[in-house]
C-alpha cells in the first residue's frame, strides 16, 4: 500500500528525510491540511477602524455589540502587516543533543520504550517549518543559534535566497557547549531593534529566573514572543528500567540509580518545573506551547495555530 501525506509525518518517518526543506514543507503542508483551512489568518491581523455599513458587504463582519448601542450598522475593518518580522532563538547547547546518535545521556538498563529523533531535530524542523510559513505569508524570518554564545545569526528576511540559506545553515548546525542565556538573550534584545516576533526554540535547561529576566527583557522592547518547549518523550515519561547509568550532557557528571524508584518523584519534579515555567510566560503575555519529540509536529503547529486565531478573534470583539 502506498505511503499516504500524513504517513510522512510521523516523528520516526519524518527523521529520515534529510533534505531540510522538504521535512518543513511537509510539515506546513500537513497541518494545513488538517486545519481544513488558511492558517496564516491572525497570524499577524490587527483590528483598523469601523466604517459603515454599505449594501453588498458581508454580513460576517457586522460589529453587532456598535449596532446594538446606536442602532446602525458598521463593519469592522482590519488591516494585515504584510511586514511581520520573526526572529527565531534555536538553542544548540549540548541538552539538546538527547535522543540522536544513540540516547546520548543514557548509559544502559532496558532500551527506552519510545525512540524519536533528538531534541535538536525536532526543534531545528519547528524552526525550519515557521520560517517555511512565513515565507509564504510574505513575511520575513531570520534566526538566531545560541549556547553560550550566539553561534550564527541571520536577520529577518523575506527574500528566497535568504529563506535557502537559513536551512542550509539549519542543516548543519550542531549542538554543542553548555546553554548560558543571561548575557546572550540581553544583548539580543537590545541588538533587535525593530518591534516583531521573537521565538524561542529551546528545551529551557537554564536557570529559571534568569529565563524570566531574559524574556522580560523582549517584552520591555516591545516584541511578541513565543515559547516553544522542547522536550524528549523519555524526559517526559522517564520510561528506563532496571540499573541505569544517567550522564551530564552540559555538566561532567554520571549517576548510577534504579529508575522505578525514581520515577514518581521525578515526575513530580517535572511537573513543578513545567507549572513553573508555564506560569513564568504567562505572567509576561508570552505564549507557551510544550512540544514533545514522540508527537507529530505538524499536528502540535496546527493545535497552536488554532488557539492563536481563537484568541485574536477574541481581542477583536
Amino acid at each position: 500500500m502506498p505511503a499516504t501525506p500524513a504517513s510522512y509525518l510521523d516523528p520516526k518517518v519524518l527523521q529520515k528525510i534529510s533534505r531540510m526543506d522538504l521535512r518543513a514543507r511537509l510539515v506546513v503542508e500537513g497541518f494545513i491540511t488538517g486545519m481544513h483551512r488558511s492558517p496564516y489568518h491572525g497570524f499577524a491581523v490587527e483590528f483598523a477602524s469601523h466604517r459603515e455599513y454599505v449594501p453588498g458587504d458581508e454580513i460576517k463582519h457586522i460589529d453587532w455589540k456598535v449596532w446594538a448601542r446606536q442602532d446602525r450598522l458598521y463593519i469592522k475593518e482590519y488591516e494585515e502587516e504584510t511586514n511581520l518580522k520573526c526572529t527565531v532563538l534555536l538553542d544548540c547547547s549540548k541538552s539538546m543533543a538527547y535522543g540522536g546518535g544513540g540516547h546520548p545521556g543514557y548509559g544502559g538498563g532496558h532500551a527506552p520504550r519510545h525512540a524519536p529523533w533528538s531534541k535538536f531535530a525536532y526543534a531545528a524542523t519547528t524552526a525550519a517549518s515557521l520560517a517555511f510559513l512565513l515565507q509564504h505569508q510574505q513575511d520575513a524570518a531570520g534566526l538566531i543559534a545560541f549556547d553560550r554564545g550566539v553561534r550564527l545569526k541571520l536577520p529577518a528576511s523575506s527574500h528566497p535566497a535568504h529563506f535557502k540559506q537559513l536551512l542550509h545553515e539549519l542543516q548543519h548546525l550542531e549542538p554543542d557547549q553548555a546553554s548560558d542565556v543571561s548575557g546572550v538573550f540581553h544583548r539580543l534584545a537590545e541588538e533587535i531593534t525593530q518591534r516583531g516576533l521573537i521565538v524561542l526554540v529551546s528545551d529551557l535547561f537554564v536557570d529559571l529566573p534568569t529565563l524570566l529576566a531574559s524574556l522580560r527583557h523582549f517584552r520591555h522592547r516591545r516584541h511578541e514572543v513565543i515559547v516553544f518547549h522542547v522536550l524528549h518523550e523519555d524526559e517526559l515519561t522517564f520510561p528506563f528500567e532496571d540499573n541505569t547509568l544517567f550522564k551530564g550532557l552540559e555538566q561532567p557528571v554520571e549517576v548510577l540509580s534504579e529508575p522505578r524508584a525514581l520515577r514518581r518523584s521525578y515526575l513530580e519534579v517535572l511537573g513543578t518545573f513545567l507549572a513553573r515555567v508555564r506560569k513564568t510566560c504567562a505572567d509576561l503575555g508570552i505564549d507557551y506551547v510544550r512540544l514533545s519529540t514522540a508527537d507529530p509536529l505538524d499536528a502540535s503547529l496546527a493545535a497552536y495555530l488554532a488557539f492563536r486565531m481563537r484568541t485574536a478573534r477574541g481581542r477583536r470583539k
